[in-house]
């Protein structure tokens, strides 16, 4: 009897092993390492850089990754947020390319990389871009700083609000440069979110992409050779900046758009200046290998129509700001997508480009906005228009939509 009732304990035990197997409350350790191994797949790229990223600029969606948050010294890829404030005030016509701008002493007086610029001197606003993103330029770059911050300290701040904006979670700049310096800081993933913005400039991509060039500086003629031999030595790659500090180590930022994909790449931490390029290249050809960009709805040919009460012509066309594209796998064969469209509550008058309404794709569980424009003037209606229009509305008993 007592055996009996040790066999019953005995299979009751093994019942219960049994059944949390199946339910997974208990998991075999080598399913759960086959589980890490598959997200975070050994697949042989950015050997020797300390974290790296890979990203399609248009969607941000990430191709690959390493150690993608850890916080590092950017060295002088800070300058790229120094880039993107600048392309920022062209854009809103707040400073021109021909502007003069005065060097101060604290310019002037910059270490590392320079352009020698001249303390008292004015200097044109293209031939520091041309410093900062060809030469890397130190002194360029905090001469841009105050000539928009005001001092650099103010412009560092607006690094630092332009950071938070574009989402960066893990970054915190002191200068405008990238010399090392006691709690500056960012990672490969956010300097990707700031890099993917700077993009969208023809301007920036044109200087990073120069390989050599000359500037007059106080009445001096400088050659300028890029610091990024890969935008002469790889095809395609036509940007954006390179960075060495003692602390950081080599970095580097390229970008390269092929088959209507544009791709972004950050290493930093590596120890050669070759490993730097050699793991870049790798990147970019596993990029443009594996992934490509489908077309879901192409601006050019999207149009559909609103009805806005108070506008004189009340049937409105909208279109979309920009091509709704997604990044695939190339060796997957279904793209499974869904979108939805929100119009807004919108009143006439409207300009050209206003915003009525809002495109949403969700796709490899992420979700992607697009504006939804009127392409001209939508002008109010008459009272007398908007009467008959809401008479017409009572008589037939049907309100549009």
């Amino acid at each position: 009897m007592k055996k009996l009732f040790l066999i019953g304990i005995l299979f009751m035990f093994l019942f219960n092993i049994k059944a949390a197997y199946t339910t997974g409350e208990l998991k075999d350790e080598n399913q759960v390492n086959n589980t890490v191994e598959e997200s975070n797949p050994d697949i042989g790229l950015a050997k020797n850089a300390a974290t790296a990223i890979l990203i399609e600029t248009t969607t941000g969606k990430i191709l690959y990754s390493k150690d993608k948050d850890v916080k590092r010294s950017p060295a002088s890829m800070t300058k790229i947020m120094t880039l993107l404030l600048t392309m920022e005030q062209i854009e809103k016509g707040n400073i021109k390319l021909d502007d003069k701008v005065r060097i101060s002493a604290n310019a002037a007086s910059m270490g590392g990389t320079q352009i020698f610029v001249e303390e008292g001197s004015m200097v044109d606003v293209e031939t520091l871009l041309k410093g900062i993103g060809i030469a890397s330029a130190n002194d360029a770059a905090v001469a841009m700083a105050e000539y928009i911050g005001g001092t650099e300290e103010n412009f560092v701040k607006m690094m630092n609000d332009k950071a938070k904006e574009l989402g960066c979670k893990n970054t915190n700049f002191k200068n405008p440069h990238g010399l090392d310096e006691e709690g500056h800081y960012t990672t490969a993933y956010d300097l990707s979110l700031i890099a993917k913005e700077l993009v969208k400039y023809p301007l920036a991509l044109k200087i990073t992409s120069t390989y050599e060039d000359y500037i007059d500086v106080s009445g001096e003629n400088h050659w300028l050779v890029n610091t990024n031999k890969l935008v002469r030595f790889y095809t395609g790659i036509d940007g954006l900046k390179t960075g060495y500090t003692d602390n950081a180590k080599y970095c580097l930022t390229a970008t390269m758009e092929k088959n209507n994909m544009r791709l972004l790449s950050i290493v930093m931490g590596e120890e050669e200046k070759e490993d730097r390029n050699e793991d870049t290249i790798s990147m970019m050809e596993y990029g443009f290998s594996m992934y490509g960009s489908e077309n879901i709805l192409n601006k050019e040919t999207f149009k559909e129509k609103m009805i806005i009460d108070n506008a004189s012509n009340r049937e409105v066309t909208y279109y979309l700001d920009k091509d709704v594209n997604v990044i695939v796998d190339k060796n997957k064969k279904d793209i499974n997508y869904n979108i939805e469209k929100e119009l807004f509550n919108v009143k006439a008058p409207l300009k050209k480009n206003d915003i009525v309404g809002k495109l949403t794709l969700t796709y490899d569980n992420n979700k992607y906005e697009y504006d939804l424009i009127v392409k001209e003037d939508v002008k109010k209606a008459s009272f007398m228009k908007i009467f008959n229009n809401l008479l017409t509305d009572i008589i037939s008993g049907v309100k549009l939509k």
